[in-house]
């Protein structure tokens, strides 16, 4: 069975399946979307108007046996950034959406009038219905309702109460093998879909399969490939601890932004680290280490139980515990975990309205450490939309305009992440020049600055790490296009048989001959084309520097500032 298109149009309620244009055969996940953003939305259209179009595509390997391939990946253009975007995440759509046949869903258009829709995809193409049950529900009803309503394996995509109400907080959820939720996170994309009025997208693949070309050389390269990944020491850290397992590692670098970006270390990182939360778990009966979808074997999830061994979170992570935590202050797990749970049920980027909460902090809107007062907001106030709701539903920029504070750590309008660019500087180029706002994602200077991953560098020096962050922006770019998970990159940075192993994967699934410089021009293609989007939107290099009291304020313990010259910055797009 060929890959189609799968198009949907929400003006007039008509869908489509089509051909795949031969520009868009070599591409899967992030390639995918950005090339059909590229190819056929404005760059200077309004995102929550109908010209934008939200795109979901699973990666290359999606839908095979092969480890690590459950990633699926969303682009439009931001609502919050205003530049291209593409978002990926676990759970159990990438796969479904892969055996249904479907290269990539385009919805495009707006309804004419207020009504809501869901979609259901099958390998016989789609049914638009009008949803009215659901509507204001969050995310954990419409999961449950759905999976009631449709029997068979489905696999949900869905907004909460902040994509109905267009937040550009707001993200799309994803359904794991347990029901529990993933996010697509960053970049609003849930206000993109709230937008097209469409609440959940039902995916069953009935008995539908992804064709290998050369099975047996397929399952060879899989077997080099998985070992490569169980071997590598920093995987088998993240099963054991999850990525909270950072949370001493960067608080001893001095890079562990707290206080709303105010110093690098936090006195309580201790009650929040990988260490204490994985014995809590095995304490209360929960899942230490768990796949956010089938075939995961770094298994860096977890499942987080209450005092009463009740379960409360799942897949509760380094960015999203640092952010609630050091960020704003708060130095206990239980607390950090309702928030995250309510995050979740109501679809709010974790990242971005926790570093919201930070600048609202700063602007005495709520004292630095009220947890309490952040589960009250968060449910009374976002999940409402009430003025204040809005407010930081819109993200720390929104928090940062609205109340005039002038430490508000973003990039093209994006909060920053988990790792201060003062302390930890190959990120900050990352942040700078990434084509979807402060990000670490895009390109993890981590792996080498602070694990010894594929070398060594200084996070403290300037040296090499505008080449660290480029190198490795192209390299991250090409594996969000496989459907794989971000976190093979540490086995393939260290272990010659890992990189090999992928390509021939690619190469057996599809009969195909690509080679490592092949896979090289393919990251570079995909920045390229981001970039040129980019600038059609009205964005300069100007756009590519940090806020300006990076420069102007040191960082204990450090007291390190940025840097670096724009014309230092601006040597990235060298290539």
């Amino acid at each position: 069975m060929a890959d189609k298109i799968f198009r949907v149009n929400m003006t007039d309620l008509s869908t489509s399946v089509e051909d795949v244009p031969a520009d868009w055969a070599g591409h899967g996940g992030r390639g995918l979307t950005s090339n059909i953003v590229a190819a056929e939305v404005p760059p200077t259209c309004q995102p929550l108007g109908p010209n934008n179009k939200l795109i979901f595509a699973p990666g290359l390997l999606s839908g095979t046996t092969a480890s690590n391939s459950g990633r699926i990946s969303a682009g439009a253009k931001s609502p919050l950034t205003g530049t291209i975007k593409e978002s990926n995440s676990g759970g159990t759509s990438a796969q479904r959406l892969a055996k249904i046949g479907c290269k990539a869903l385009i919805i495009e258009g707006q309804p004419q009038d207020d009504s809501w829709y869901s979609l259901l995809l099958t390998p016989e193409g789609i049914t638009v219905s009008k949803e009215e049950e659901l509507i204001g529900k969050g995310n954990f009803a419409v999961v449950e309702a759905v999976e009631k309503r449709f029997s068979g394996k489905i696999a949900v995509l869905s907004i909460g109460q902040a994509g109905e109400m267009l937040m550009t907080g707001a993200n799309i959820s994803v359904k794991d093998p347990g029901s529990h939720i993933r996010s697509l996170g960053r970049g609003g994309l849930g206000a993109v879909m709230g937008s097209k009025k469409i609440k959940f997208i039902a995916l069953d693949a009935q008995n539908g399969k992804v064709d290998i070309a050369d099975p047996e050389a397929f399952k060879a390269a899989n077997k080099a490939f998985t070992k490569a990944l169980v071997d590598h020491p920093v995987s088998q850290a993240l099963g054991t601890y999850g990525t909270n397992v950072l949370v001493n590692i960067i608080n001893e670098a001095g890079g562990f932004p707290t206080k709303n970006f105010s110093t690098g270390q936090f006195e309580g990182h201790e009650q929040i680290s990988g260490e204490t939360m994985h014995d809590l778990i095995v304490e209360r009966g929960g899942k230490p280490t768990h796949g956010c979808h089938a075939g995961c074997v770094i298994k860096c999830s977890q499942i987080y139980n209450d005092l009463n061994g009740k379960y409360k979170t799942s897949g509760m992570e380094y960015e999203s515990i640092w952010a609630m935590g050091a960020d704003c202050t708060v130095d206990d797990l239980d607390q950090i975990a309702e928030m995250d749970s309510i995050m979740d049920d109501i679809g709010v980027d974790s990242i971005e309205t926790s570093v919201a909460f930070g600048v609202a902090m700063e602007a005495k809107v709520l004292d630095f450490g009220d947890s309490k007062e952040m589960i009250r907001i968060l449910t009374e106030e976002i999940a409402k939309g009430t003025a204040l709701g809005r407010v930081i539903g819109n993200g720390a920029g929104s928090v940062g305009r609205t109340y005039g504070v002038a430490r508000v750590p973003v990039v093209k309008n994006q909060a920053m992440p988990a790792y201060d660019p003062r302390a930890i500087k190959g990120i900050g180029i990352t942040y700078a020049t990434s084509t979807q706002g402060a990000d670490h994602t895009m390109g993890y200077t981590i792996a080498t600055e602070i694990l010894g991953v594929g070398g060594t560098a200084d996070p403290l020096s300037k040296e090499g790490m505008v080449e660290l962050s480029r190198g490795l922006q192209i390299a991250t770019a090409a594996i969000d296009s496989t459907g794989m998970c971000l976190f093979i990159a540490f086995a393939a940075l260290d272990d010659g048989t890992c990189l090999p192993a992928l390509i021939d994967m690619l190469n057996a699934r599809f009969g195909i001959g690509l080679t490592a410089d092949d896979v090289t021009n393919l990251g570079k293609s995909i920045l390229k084309t981001e970039h040129a989007f980019n600038k059609a939107a009205g964005f300069t290099n100007l756009d590519d520097r940090l806020p300006e009291f990076f420069e102007t304020e040191p960082i204990a313990p450090h007291n390190a500032v940025w840097d670096f010259t724009g014309e230092e910055i601006d040597t990235f797009w060298n290539f």
